[in-house]
């Protein structure tokens, strides 16, 4: 038990540093493109931060482990809203541009509605047992492809003119090394992530789905949740509410839709109704809080901070 402790906790420091350098690399690589800033927090930050939770799904679903990888997945996506944008909006009341309501909130609305319709099989016909299949997953990767198409017209539009010139922290090059060894660092830690957690929750006789989003979820959202509580202090706001925007649309697309596309048809065993309430509130939320005089609030900080409380208490002890 203490030795997987041990492992659980040296694949968090690997996974999360590898995240933060693997950030770094691609938007060095980006900024000699001169890519707007929204459209690296939509791309390559929101993306780099999903690396953890890609390895992590992919491992676990190759393993036939759906519990993992649905926790993994709709524990980022919550976290990600109500204590990562309820985090820095508590800290620093966040500006969202009128584009960002009109455009990428609706899209990740879009894509969470659709997202929790697909897990209510069961609701929608008692005699039918939870199953997210081949056809869901396409439905979600048909879904990430729209998303690809708005980032692709967001490119082509931008105004090369009031972009800022900045530079990459790394030279192309050394960019591409360090991308190369970080996707390597970050599959190897995920595994050992992964096989920590279901020794720990089998010696604590605790379900997949406990351990799964709190311990895995929480420790592989650091990377996203610093990004944005150091963005929003900056002022960087389209980095901090984009980074969110961009890393759930990856997540319920591409870490959870691939993954089942390719290894096929799993059971949506131990999720319920209010997980999936909970997984469309957090989009749904997030935009109205937005369209509110164009600013998620510190008050509205604290309600998200609080549903998450609430969340994580009915999960664990109901």
């Amino acid at each position: 038990m203490l030795l997987d402790i041990v492992f659980l906790l040296i694949g968090f420091v690997i996974i999360i540093k590898s995240s933060d350098v693997l950030v770094d690399a691609a938007s060095s690589l980006a900024l000699k493109l001169r890519v707007p800033k929204m459209l690296i927090a939509l791309t390559i930050v929101s993306f780099g931060t999903c690396a953890p939770e890609v390895a992590i799904s992919f491992r676990s679903i190759a393993n036939g482990d759906g519990v993992m990888a649905f926790a993994n997945v709709i524990g980022s996506s919550i976290v990600n809203v109500f204590l990562i944008i309820g985090l820095a909006s508590f800290i620093r009341p966040i500006k969202v541009r009128h584009a960002t309501i009109k455009k990428e909130l609706p899209l990740l609305l879009i894509v969470t509605t659709a997202f929790s319709i697909l897990m209510l099989d069961s609701v929608f016909n008692p005699l039918t047992d939870n199953i997210f299949s081949r056809r869901d997953s396409i439905i979600l990767i048909l879904l990430f492809c729209m998303f690809l198409l708005y980032l692709v017209g967001m490119l082509f539009k931008r105004n090369k003119k009031d972009e800022e010139v900045e530079k990459g922290k790394y030279s192309p090059f050394v960019s591409c090394v360090l991308l190369l060894i970080t996707i390597i660092l970050i599959i190897y830690s995920s595994d050992l992530i992964v096989n920590s957690a279901k020794s720990i929750a089998k010696g604590l006789n605790i379900s997949e789905k406990a351990i799964t989003m709190t311990a895995i979820v929480i420790g592989t959202s650091l990377p996203e949740m610093i990004m944005t509580v150091i963005s929003a202090k900056k002022g960087e706001f389209d980095m901090a509410i984009g980074n969110i925007i961009g890393t759930n649309i990856f997540n319920i697309c591409i870490v959870l839709g691939l993954p089942i596309l390719i290894f096929g048809n799993i059971a949506l065993e131990g999720f319920g109704f209010i997980d999936i309430l909970v997984v469309f509130l957090s989009s749904f939320l997030l935009f109205i809080f937005a369209r509110s005089e164009r600013v998620v609030s510190k008050k509205e900080g604290i309600i998200m901070l609080l549903v998450f409380v609430l969340y994580y208490v009915y999960m664990l002890f109901f």
